[in-house]
């Protein structure tokens, strides 16, 4: 390159890469600061899109919606409007479940947020029959120990007075009277 079209670092303004130097106040402490402890909050909007819409209004009316693929025939549940194999557009919808099956859990020892269930509780996927993907959400009536792989399950969901357009329409999924699935069935779904 000619002197005329190098544009090395070095013709950058003077402190376009600097930064201040760090200042720490002097606490007078002889211990250093393990831990603080400060609220912090975020809010923000979201524009679902259609198909997510379509799935939050089934939830409204305690259903799960979710969209088929036009090639593969799978059910994708939450629905974005676009197989994510296949990358072809869904249109038509599918109730899938409401009973469901456990994929994979973790039970949970530390508790979260002012909405958690007493610890320890269980987190899981949760395969809607008829659905290619899981949902995520915890299991309820049921000790942490008795949770497995292929447990079958079904939603408890909030009252009537109480439905929105939310996933937390899914109070928890409780263990119901079927034979477990296959866990050998479930590849590709966990």
């Amino acid at each position: 390159m000619g002197a005329d079209t190098d544009r090395s670092i070095s013709t950058l303004p003077d402190g376009l890469w600097t930064q201040p130097a760090p200042t720490v106040p002097e606490l007078g402490v002889d211990e250093p600061v393990q831990r603080v402890r400060m609220p912090a909050a975020m809010v923000y909007d979201y524009s679902p899109g259609l198909a997510r819409t379509r799935f939050l209004r089934g939830l409204e009316q305690k259903k799960i919606l979710g969209e088929r693929c036009p090639s593969t025939g799978e059910v994708y549940v939450a629905p974005t409007g676009v197989a994510p194999v296949s990358g072809l557009k869904t249109t038509e919808q599918v109730e899938v479940g409401p009973k469901a099956t456990i994929t994979s859990f973790c039970v949970v020892h530390i508790g979260f947020g002012v909405n958690a269930p007493p610890t320890p509780f269980v987190s899981a996927l949760f395969l809607p029959d008829g659905a290619a993907v899981s949902l995520y959400g915890t299991v309820g009536e049921v000790d942490y120990d008795k949770v497995r792989i292929g447990m079958r399950v079904e939603p408890v969901w909030v009252d009537d007075d109480q439905l929105t357009t939310s996933m937390e329409n899914i109070r928890y999924w409780r263990p119901i009277d079927e034979p477990d699935v296959p866990a050998e069935s479930l590849k590709g779904h966990m």
